[in-house]
């Protein structure tokens, strides 16, 4: 019976719309959601891909442009989820058809479990470090279970769960974000690290670099529909959402810039966790560190998980949310055990998830602002009653046929033949100009069957 109780209160969440008396996120809400989105140990990770390779300014001043150029995309496809009130795994069935919209949903909950795995590991990695500077002692283990243990507990309990996770940390990590920059600007040289210069023979360009930042908001394109659509109004979704992406994308690379910067400075080894690298120096500030990572991993872990759990309901939309939920989080767990081979393959992971992201997204927003003329049937979306989405058979196949142009593009100069400028910005114009055409094409070919059989039909009639 108490079992019954518990399972009661866990979140009943789906993917039908969500009406606006059930929609609680106002400004302060939307912007906290996203700033401990955003505030995460591998965007953290990323900041160390930028220097030394450019100097630290510039390398600080393409993260404050990257991040403001990605916030654009991200809001816009936020906005699609408050209009409908619907996930953003369902609206693909917009452009890609009620049975095309399947392999994205799949793709993308995969992806997004990967995350899950990388971030649990760093963080549980942050305070193994932070616990040993304090008493000596390390167990990795234990530090990855508490991490997806108390993830998957959050998530159980839904969008509610989430919200009042994003709620409680936001602010304080913020805070101790800054306890941590102001302890590492007062005990190291500033000086040296904004007179710090990039290497002779830089393996990453300015652009690249831009590439590298930018590509970040694409690991974020598949949730923010899930949470925006609970926005009381398109303004608090818009402006919620730059503002908290953008200062929580800037603190975390700039964490990351400014640890191996001055990491570098001291002819230490490059690392990216500042647990690491005050260690040395104040285990209580190390400590405080070790929970910013911990807490930035949590709360995004929290919202890919449920995120990732939507994917599947996207699919089999008439199952419980909790079961998955549940299932997802073990799978987590165990993912996590992979530990350094995780690290190993974080850039390419990073890159990977662009490739994939980035033609998905812009046939989205493609289809939806300029297509669809910012109008879908939210109702229909869900239902497929009239078969609106049907496009051929349930698939779009100008859509899919353009997923497929795009991420091969962006894989092929991404891993192949690296662009010296980054092929994000290209795949995201390559995919735009593909799915005009290829829909246009598609639209007349339908258009000229459905004359074709209407001649035969009244041929026949007479």
């Amino acid at each position: 019976m108490k079992i019954r109780n518990l399972v009661s209160n866990f979140g009943q969440d789906s993917v039908h719309p969500i009406s606006s008396e059930n929609r609680t996120l106002g400004y302060f809400s939307t912007a906290s959601l996203w700033i401990g989105a955003a505030v995460i140990v591998t965007t953290v990770y990323t900041g160390m891909l930028l220097v030394p390779e450019l100097p630290f300014l510039t390398a600080f001043f393409i993260t404050i442009i990257g991040s403001i150029v990605g916030a654009f995309f991200l809001i816009s496809v936020g906005k699609i989820g408050t209009i409908t009130g619907l996930p953003t795994l369902i609206l693909t069935r917009g452009a890609f058809g009620h049975r095309g919209s399947i392999l994205p949903a799949a793709a993308l909950g995969i992806m997004y479990i990967g995350w899950t795995f990388i971030q649990t590991y760093m963080a549980a990695l942050s305070l193994d470090h932070a616990v040993y500077y304090i008493s000596g002692y390390n167990n990795i283990n234990l530090f990855v279970f508490i991490t997806a243990v108390l993830t998957v507990l959050i998530v159980l309990f839904g969008y509610r769960g989430v919200v009042a996770a994003e709620r409680a940390v936001a602010s304080i990590m913020v805070v101790l974000a800054l306890i941590v920059f102001g302890y590492m600007f007062t005990k190291f040289d500033v000086q040296s690290l904004l007179m710090m210069k990039g290497s002779a023979t830089p393996e990453i360009t300015n652009m690249i670099g831009f590439d590298i930042v930018f590509v970040t908001v694409f690991t974020f394109m598949a949730l923010v529909c899930d949470y925006n659509r609970y926005c009381k109004t398109t303004r608090i979704s818009l402006v919620g959402t730059f503002v908290g992406y953008n200062i929580g994308n800037i603190i975390a690379l700039g964490l990351g810039l400014t640890v191996v910067g001055f990491a570098v400075l001291q002819g230490l080894p490059m690392i990216y966790d500042p647990t690491d690298l005050i260690g040395q120096h104040s285990s209580i500030v190390s400590l405080i560190a070790a929970i910013v990572i911990f807490l930035s991993v949590l709360t995004t872990n929290v919202m890919v998980v449920y995120s990732a759990t939507m994917s599947y309901l996207a699919i089999f939309n008439k199952h419980r949310f909790w079961i998955p939920a549940l299932v997802i989080g073990m799978i987590t767990i165990i993912g996590s055990f992979l530990k350094d081979w995780l690290l190993d393959h974080f850039q390419d992971y990073l890159i990977l998830s662009g490739v994939i992201f980035i033609p998905l997204v812009t046939v989205m927003l493609t289809d939806y602002y300029l297509l669809k003329k910012s109008n879908y049937d939210a109702n229909e979306i869900v239902s497929g009653e009239k078969k609106t989405y049907w496009y051929i058979g349930g698939v779009n196949y100008a859509a899919y046929l353009t997923f497929v142009i795009g991420t091969a593009f962006a894989y092929y100069f991404s891993f192949v033949f690296v662009l010296p400028t980054g092929a994000t910005l290209f795949a995201v114009f390559l995919s735009f100009l593909c799915y005009l055409v290829l829909e246009r094409i598609q639209r007349v070919l339908i258009d000229k069957t459905k004359l074709s059989s209407s001649m035969i039909e009244n041929k026949n009639f007479f």
